[in-house]
């Protein structure tokens, strides 16, 4: 199973209206907070419930080879395979720009895409051209991931359907 993973509003929270929890990194030779001024935004412990989901992760986001250069070394995580993204135009409407590129790389395998921009247009364009399972959860971006949403994925992953 893979799982597509954001970071800008996804592991990085923006837009809270009560101040943003300060982490230190856990383990020796995890980046500075100096590395990246928002990482101490990031829940360092994010990285251990993640893997703990058994899924195969993916950075699927902008910060391509910095995601494993700043993060995964804070979330205690091994470096990550990125999606690489194609050179194309935005698509037409409402659809997110990630969306075809994640459903071809994902080439019908069953698939969790966790976003904060994921819409029901990606949703339904996904259920239309995409064979296998796939849930697009969406984060709120003011928080990042939470318990609630690891209750999501945890139930989705334990659905046999």
């Amino acid at each position: 199973m893979l799982l597509f993973l954001d970071v800008d509003g996804t592991l990085i929270p923006f837009g809270a209206a009560r101040p943003y929890p300060r982490y230190t990194a856990p383990a020796a030779g995890a980046a500075r907070p100096a590395a990246h001024p928002l990482l101490t935004r990031v829940d360092p412990r994010l990285g251990r419930r993640l893997e703990a989901l058994g899924c195969e992760l993916m950075w699927a986001t902008t910060w391509l080879e910095e995601a494993n250069a700043v993060l995964a070394p804070w979330l205690g995580l091994p470096p990550l395979p990125l999606v690489d993204w194609p050179d194309e135009d935005e698509p037409p409407g409402a659809l997110h720009w990630k969306t075809r590129p994640l459903v071809a790389w994902a080439a019908g395998r069953p698939f969790i895409w966790v976003d904060d921009e994921i819409t029901p247009a990606d949703r339904t364009w996904t259920a239309a051209h995409h064979p296998g399972r796939a849930l697009l959860h969406r984060v709120d971006h003011r928080y990042g991931l939470t318990d609630r949403d690891f209750a999501t994925l945890e139930e989705w992953l334990g659905d046999p359907r």
